[in-house]
């Protein structure tokens, strides 16, 4: 089984991960479980939390994570991609990618014996929305039947939330200049409401998130991002718009002055830091779920 998008899991079984993320950070122990597993680390992309909490996970379970860079790989010489699956896949038991494309994810996985996690992919980043489904159920409960707000960008950590709109029951709110909008046919197959009004999405809100306006591989867009988006910002202010105990949730890095304001992160009613460490321990569970349960 792999792990490339949220809907590669159940309702169910996404709400079982949750759950035993929480009973794993409720117990903050060393552990043997995945004893004389081996999990490698395959990325194209910089990263701090995936790479860290994968890395920490593993660890704690009693297994080992090794981190390969691209260039560290005959893979970065132009063996095919398919032949690098088929040898890491032979010695590992999970292994975990982080690339440019989605595509190489897809090609990856067709080939790879063992279970493939997304760790990032130009489409979609299914670990984010596990930790950031925890931290909303550990601070309002069950998240069915809420609101959730994105301000900014539709990118991959967005279209991971309409994933999971659909299969949690949670109504999305996008608020995005039109011109960064997804095409009519892709908005057609959403589960999501677009607008360029900031206090509609914002009203009744439970949940109210955003990103970078400039993604990793958008920099070539960065000044005509930066004048587009300039009015979506997410500040103190505007979090008075949602409900009273709604949260704010960033996936970092964020870059304060642009899309959230200077204090944005400090506000009394951001979970943050709680949402960045929540990665350690839903990695843990979905670990645990595709290694051993």
């Amino acid at each position: 089984m792999h792990f490339l998008n949220l809907k590669d899991l159940s309702k169910g079984q996404i709400t079982e991960l949750i759950q035993k993320a929480k009973k794993l950070k409720e117990e903050n122990q060393y552990s043997e479980k995945l004893k004389g597993k081996f999990l490698g680390l395959i990325f194209e992309k910089a990263s701090t939390r995936t790479r860290i909490s994968f890395e920490v996970a593993m660890a704690q379970l009693g297994g080992i994570a090794s981190f390969f860079p691209i260039n560290d790989l005959q893979l970065g010489r132009g063996e095919p991609l398919e032949d690098t699956a088929r040898v890491i896949s032979s010695m590992t038991n999970a292994i975990v990618l982080r690339t440019l494309e989605h595509e190489t994810i897809e090609r990856f996985s067709a080939f790879s014996s063992v279970p493939v996690i997304n760790g990032l992919s130009d489409l979609s980043h299914p670990c984010q929305i596990l930790a950031d489904l925890l931290t909303f159920d550990e601070n309002n409960g069950e998240i069915e039947g809420q609101k959730v707000a994105w301000i900014g960008d539709y990118n991959n950590v967005c279209y991971s939330y309409a994933e999971a709109s659909r299969l949690m029951g949670f109504e999305l709110h996008v608020a995005s200049p039109k011109e960064f909008w997804p095409s009519k046919e892709t908005r057609n197959k959403l589960s999501v409401t677009f607008t360029e009004e900031i206090d509609k999405a914002l009203s009744n809100s439970s949940l109210v998130t955003t990103d970078v306006w400039v993604s990793m591989g958008k920099e070539k867009e960065k000044d005509e991002r930066e004048k587009s988006f300039k009015e979506f910002k997410v500040t103190p202010k505007i979090m008075d718009l949602a409900k009273k105990d709604a949260i704010f949730l960033h996936c970092l890095p964020a870059i304060r002055g642009q899309e959230i304001s200077p204090d944005m992160l400090e506000d009394e009613r951001s979970r943050v830091w709680s949402q960045a460490r929540n990665r350690l321990f839903v990695q843990k569970s979905l670990l645990l779920h595709l290694l051993k349960d």
